[in-house]
């Protein structure tokens, strides 16, 4: 993560769930993170191709020159980025998965900012992750922000991270399966590799040999193997 913004998002939704995959929505204490709301928002995951903005921050809609509250989060995106992203956000409301986005923002006029997004999952009693806590913030702020709208928006990188190391859905199934070989893992703060595990997935490759035993399990494909 390179913003101060989404460093310290991440780092008080860490603190808040605990042992825990997510905290509750309930938990979210807006003066905790108040230096924060004007770039935070919240999806609410209502199916596949629907996540709404419940809430988002002045500073968001001003950078959109709209307000966002009740507009689907997949709109504006092209068509690779929109499946990609989809899929993404399945990982985050299904296996309990966080993501870093560098995003570029592209106006009528092609001019383009440069942001960085933190998608993170919230648990809501009854209903299980289906809200998604988010930050969205520029690195640098040109002199056409706030005149120009955002249209759409494209991925220049995308990275989910587990803070648990391995996706929820491997943790909880049969521990005598051989784990899902990952790469090493990257810290999200400081963006330094540790451990054995990894939730980076940007630039991977894996061998054609291994890929030839994958299985899909729902929107992800898992590769057994084990350290050989």
């Amino acid at each position: 993560m390179k913003h101060t913004i989404n460093r310290t998002l991440y780092q008080y939704w860490d603190e808040l769930r605990g042992s825990r995959i997510a905290p509750n929505r309930s938990e979210i204490d807006p003066g905790r993170i108040r230096t924060l709301l004007g770039d935070t928002f919240i999806l609410e995951a209502i199916d596949k191709d629907t996540y709404r903005y419940r809430l988002a921050g002045t500073r968001l809609c001003s950078t959109h020159c709209r307000e966002l509250k009740s507009r689907n989060f997949l709109r504006g995106w092209g068509d690779q980025d929109r499946e990609a992203m989809a899929t993404m956000l399945a990982a985050i409301t299904e296996d309990g998965a966080a993501a870093v986005l560098g995003i570029d923002g592209h106006t009528e006029r092609n001019h383009v900012l440069k942001m960085e997004m933190l998608l993170l999952p919230l648990q809501v009693p009854g209903e299980g992750r289906s809200r998604i806590l988010g930050a969205c913030a520029y690195f640098e702020r040109p002199y056409w922000l706030g005149l120009h709208p955002i249209l759409n928006q494209s991925i220049s990188s995308l990275r989910l991270i587990w803070p648990d190391e391995r996706p929820h859905f491997i943790a909880s199934s049969n521990e005598s399966r051989s784990p899902v070989p990952m790469m090493p893992r990257t810290n999200p703060m400081t963006g330094h590799i540790s451990g054995h595990m990894a939730g980076s997935f940007e630039g991977t490759i894996v061998p054609p040999a291994l890929m030839s035993a994958a299985r899909q399990v729902r929107h992800l494909t898992v590769i057994d193997g084990g350290k050989a």
